[in-house]
């Protein structure tokens, strides 16, 4: 299992890049630019914005233009210390999931991001979704990135000033792995256990709807009112609607 996962955190990124990939072509007869272009999943390791690629390593931020697709050029790279795993494009922020702690760059400038801030937290693991002025982060306990007794948790977080992240709020999570977000709806996936449907119809206090124990769960993709699932031995798609329902559509399989 342990050595399945991997393989499946690669196979929702592929699909997160064919998602921004689709999107790139999507938006070329669009005449305003965009600020983000597509949909990835919160355990992402890249991103593009318009026509830039960001991609972060355990240590650094490396930025590439893309605007000549065939031949990418790196224009910079951020050190940024160590333990640096998952980075989630925002309007103008890149928000950047390190061991330690939430970096927030400004991304007004693509080729050339600022730090504004870091939010810091205990050592664990900590994917990171954003909608409007919060930030939804998952601690996870029990593994190498956050040993000892510490609790797994959602941490929600007010960024309405980017330079000056508030923790607003911490809810107990059984073993929290990657989560995505779209209109009122928050998906959390808890590994083996499944995955958790929480209404943020009042962002900073999730409410779980629903908890779907059928599939384990360490990843999700949210779009257009459907989910990618990484599931134990595939991907999986769902639709859901405002009636909280959640319907099977297919599954990719992985061997």
């Amino acid at each position: 299992m342990k050595k399945l996962i991997p393989l499946l955190f690669l196979g929702l990124a592929a699909i997160g890049l064919m998602l921004l990939l689709n999107a790139c072509d999507d938006n070329k007869a669009d005449s305003g630019p965009s600020p983000q272009t597509g949909a990835g999943g919160s355990m992402a390791r890249f991103a593009i914005t318009d026509n830039t690629l960001y991609i972060v390593s355990k240590q650094s931020l490396e930025v590439y233009d893309i605007n000549d697709a065939a031949n990418p050029t790196k224009a910079v790279t951020k050190n940024m210390g160590f333990g640096i795993e998952t980075i989630f494009p925002y309007q103008k922020n890149l928000f950047i999931g390190a061991m330690d702690g939430m970096y927030i760059y400004d991304n007004a400038k693509p080729n050339a991001p600022v730090l504004l801030s870091k939010y810091t937290h205990v050592f664990s693991c900590d994917p990171v979704v954003v909608q409007g002025r919060y930030a939804y982060v998952t601690l996870r306990a029990g593994v190498t990135c956050r040993t000892g007794t510490a609790f797994s948790s959602l941490d929600v977080i007010d960024i309405s000033d980017p330079a000056k992240p508030q923790l607003i709020g911490s809810h107990r999570m059984d073993s929290p792995y990657g989560l995505g977000v779209s209109g009122n709806k928050l998906f959390v996936c808890e590994g083996d256990k499944g995955f958790r449907m929480m209404d943020i119809s009042e962002p900073k206090v999730p409410i779980q709807k629903h908890f779907f124990h059928e599939v384990p769960a360490y990843d999700v993709i949210v779009r257009d009112n459907r989910l990618l699932v990484t599931g134990k031995d595939g991907l999986y798609q769902y639709k859901y609607d405002d009636s909280d329902s959640l319907e099977y559509l297919s599954k990719i399989p992985v061997l």
